[in-house]
């Protein structure tokens, strides 16, 4: 299992960011090109997991199918993600699912609630959001951090149709990763952020922003 600290910066831009990351003293480096990602994230009736992040249960799961790309129409190689987390630490399944299209939601909604292990838990989508990412990591692969901007939110017209007109979220989230044994030597790593840590979850700042919770 891992960690997975959290940062949101709202008064600094992208690059200011990127280059403190750039500059910190472990060697940060980009490791991967810049691109969108997309979620769709899934819960049941009455928000049952967004309610449980908010409330910090320690033992809770998170719903979504996640793929990249600037289209939201189309679901290339898309992935049914349940993020399962124990206190602060955090894995996750992964379930690949066939390419498909935005207004097969339904379609999609059925498939997972089929393959899904607990099937007493009935998902529905319940929000989409997209944002840019850019990775880094150490030469020896054991820390890799995230920069996440342009964030937007898209709330459901119905259960199957989402809301042209996008939410937004100022900002930056800087997400720093890495193994369950390297928690010691991660304060080498702390030391020199210049940042806040936070508590930040991205489907719950959607479902604030679009007044369900």
């Amino acid at each position: 299992m891992r960690y997975e600290r959290k940062y949101k910066i709202e008064h600094l831009s992208k690059s200011a960011v990127e280059q403190a990351v750039k500059l910190h003293p472990v060697g940060f480096r980009k490791i991967f090109p810049n691109r969108q990602v997309n979620n769709i994230y899934f819960d049941t009736p009455d928000y049952q997991t967004g309610i449980q992040n908010i409330e910090g249960v320690n033992q809770r799961k998170k719903y979504r199918v996640r793929w990249y790309g600037e289209d939201l129409q189309v679901l290339k190689k898309p992935r049914f993600e349940t993020k399962i987390k124990h206190n602060e630490l955090g894995t996750k399944q992964i379930l690949k699912l066939e390419d498909t299209q935005l207004s097969d939601l339904a379609q999609i909604t059925s498939q997972i609630n089929v393959q899904q292990q607990n099937r007493l838990l009935l998902l529905y989508p319940t929000l989409l959001n997209t944002y840019q990412r850019s990775y880094f990591g150490t030469a020896d692969g054991k820390f890799r951090m995230t920069i996440d901007w342009d964030l937007h939110f898209y709330p459901p017209l119905h259960k199957t149709a989402f809301s042209q007109y996008p939410l937004s979220q100022k900002g930056v989230v800087l997400e720093l990763k890495y193994e369950e044994a390297e928690d010691e030597l991660a304060n080498e790593i702390f030391r020199y952020l210049p940042f806040r840590q936070t508590k930040n979850s991205k489907y719950v700042t959607g479902l604030f922003l679009s007044n369900f919770i």
